[in-house]
């Protein structure tokens, strides 16, 4: 088992990685009845998105003897209506500064990121727009 997650009332849950014991509050956002005050649950899938990437691509960095650390994302999620779901996830990835980076290098990064686990199993219809930014 991975995770318990338990509704503790006011459009809340907590969820308990079972592991490790770390904890995750969601609550519904503003837009949909909620207060907004923790990450949302469709926040949380654009986020692991982001997340995802980056650790696919220190895989694929750290195979290879090359430093990403300090690589971040930043993630916007657009959601639709009728039915309410996530329509696009936008993630600009940032490498570290300071580098020199070669076509080999961003190529086998790039495809990382956007061959991750959470990427492939998202719905195709959900549109994934990433950009790098390598300086």
């Amino acid at each position: 088992m991975t995770s318990e997650v338990t509704y503790t009332g006011d459009l809340r849950t907590e969820a308990v990685h079972l592991r490790s014991g770390n904890r995750i509050i969601t609550d519904a956002p503003v837009d949909n009845r909620g207060k907004g005050e923790a990450f949302s649950p469709t926040d949380l899938v654009a986020t692991a998105l982001a997340g995802c990437m980056l650790t696919i691509m220190g895989i694929r960095a750290r195979d290879r003897g090359w430093a990403i650390e300090g690589a971040r994302a930043t993630v916007n999620k657009i959601m639709a209506s009728n039915p309410r779901r996530i329509a696009r996830v936008e993630i600009d990835i940032y490498l570290p500064s300071g580098k020199t980076w070669t076509d080999e290098q961003r190529h086998t990064l790039e495809e990382a990121a956007r061959t991750c686990p959470v990427c492939r199993s998202l719905h195709p219809e959900l549109e994934v727009a990433v950009q790098f930014h390598w300086d």
